[in-house]
């Protein structure tokens, strides 16, 4: 599922936000420097000069702009910006008092050592952030770009990428429309397909999105398009070369300074984005709360039954194709893995891609007496419950899941998946979704898996991932775990 940029003043919403906060604690210091060290918003007129000020600020970033290129400019120009804006900021107030005639109550040292505090704090705060989240996109494996290009074009369009985007984007290879020239490379970065062997190439490696800017003359494919959406892949055309495609969802974005038209299953706003994300952390903080508490209760029950870790980490498979360990509660013997190869073959869904028996004996103790009577213990109960889901809110948390998405797959199996199968990696997985709350303990076909997968993807929004948890809900307080 295709992430849009946000516009203007929203982009920077963090650098807000946290100029705000800098705005905040300089009016509460200047406050007690200026009448001693108690609250301020005890006093009337300073509680709601405070919300006045605020405002003022966020309307003077605004119409000044002052945060435009604020992960590009230097320190100087960061410096003249937040001067710009505190001496702005200033005359506002300023101008705000002497209408409303509270200029006479409200001390002018604490208006000017708050200007001043002001200008020092969120200077030194937007640097750091700045720094931080530099630091974050050199070392962020995210939005893995591949371009398919004309020769002529490709090399502009690198230097386009690399300057203009951020690093939200890594360019993982190129597409020319000559075999020839797979194995070299172009501006250090390789040559990895033709046209007509991109599917191919996109199959077997990570690749989140491509950006096309074709001659005219060339016509892709309208199968290789679908095929290239359906796995869950964001396609970005030049706008010039673009045209309107069927059946799939498009947008007018950017690629660094490019304009492009990016198809996609679905795509995803800003603030829907900020929405579910918002979402996450809140259910996050409460499911790791809830986590902790689990711990004590379960972590003796646990060890008395099979000795060793009470956590289980185990790589799965992300939003297009990224690994990640995920974190549950034990509720396996310890060579649980070791023993799958040998239970294969009453694996229920006749298959590699994903694996369930109706008697597990692998689960914590699972076991048949000498009556031939099938005995249970508190493995059982912990799937049952989907008690061993709850650490997977530190997933969540770090971002690597969603509270809502699709079941993200072990690596074997997501090594014998068809080029349709990964579309149910297009968007972030989640702990619960559409195919859980859909009889998941009765659905054998894997086809019928993607089928809800994609169902849910192609028509996300905030109230299906609502409407998704109460019945998550539901499903557990009718015992409906996973199998």
């Amino acid at each position: 599922m295709y992430k849009r940029s946000a516009k203007g003043w929203a982009k920077h919403l963090d650098f807000i936000l946290l100029d705000c906060f800098c705005l905040g604690i300089s009016f509460i210091i200047a406050y007690c420097v200026r009448h001693g060290w108690v609250n301020p918003f005890y006093n009337n007129l300073y509680r709601g000069m405070f919300l006045v000020i605020i405002l003022l600020d966020f309307f003077v970033i605004l119409f000044l702009d002052t945060m435009k290129n604020v992960l590009k400019r230097g320190r100087y120009r960061d410096f003249v910006a937040t001067l710009l804006q505190s001496l702005a900021l200033l005359f506002s107030i300023a101008t705000y008092m002497f209408f409303t005639k509270v200029a006479d109550e409200y001390s002018r040292v604490a208006l000017f050592l708050m200007i001043g505090i002001y200008m020092v704090l969120t200077y030194l705060v937007r640097l750091l952030w700045k720094n931080n989240l530099l630091r974050r996109m050199n070392n962020s494996t995210d939005n893995a770009l591949l371009i398919m290009a004309n020769e002529n074009k490709v090399s502009r369009l690198i230097d386009d990428v690399l300057e203009n985007n951020f690093k939200h984007h890594t360019i993982v290879g190129v597409v020319l429309g000559d075999d020839s020239k797979i194995g070299q490379d172009i501006k250090d970065i390789p040559v990895v397909a033709s046209y007509e062997n991109i599917v191919e190439y996109v199959t077997n490696h990570w690749v989140d999105e491509i950006l096309i800017s074709v001659d005219m003359d060339f016509e892709i494919p309208e199968e290789t398009l679908e095929e290239l959406t359906l796995m869950g892949v964001t396609v970005h055309f030049n706008l010039t070369d673009s045209a309107k495609r069927v059946g799939v969802k498009q947008v007018v974005g950017n690629v660094g300074e490019l304009l492009v038209i990016s198809t996609s299953m679905n795509y995803m706003r800003p603030r829907q984005y900020f929405a579910k994300r918002a979402m996450d952390i809140a259910g996050g903080l409460i499911g790791c709360l809830m986590t902790g508490i689990l711990y004590l209760i379960l972590a003796p029950l646990i060890k008395m039954e099979s000795p060793g870790p009470v956590f289980f980490t185990q790589e799965r498979i992300g939003k297009n194709g990224k690994p990640f360990k995920i974190y549950k509660f034990r509720s396996m013997y310890l060579d649980a893995e070791e023993r799958k190869a040998e239970l294969m073959e009453q694996n229920r869904l006749n298959n590699n891609l994903m694996f369930k028996m109706e008697f597990d004996p692998r689960v914590i103790g699972n076991k048949i007496d000498k009556d031939g009577n099938q005995k249970t213990g508190i493995g059982e109960f912990i799937r049952k419950y989907s008690l061993d889901e709850f650490p997977q809110f530190f997933n969540v948390l770090k971002g690597e899941m969603s509270m809502v998405g699709t079941r993200p797959p072990l690596s074997d199996e997501y090594a014998e998946y068809s080029s349709h199968h990964k579309a149910r990696l297009a968007t972030r997985p989640g702990i619960t979704g559409l195919w859980q709350v859909s009889g998941r303990s009765d659905i054998l076909d894997f086809e019928e898996v993607v089928q809800l997968d994609t169902e849910y993807i192609n028509n996300w929004n905030i109230g299906l991932d609502l409407k998704i948890l109460l019945k998550t809900i539901m499903v557990v307080i009718k015992k409906d775990g996973s199998m």
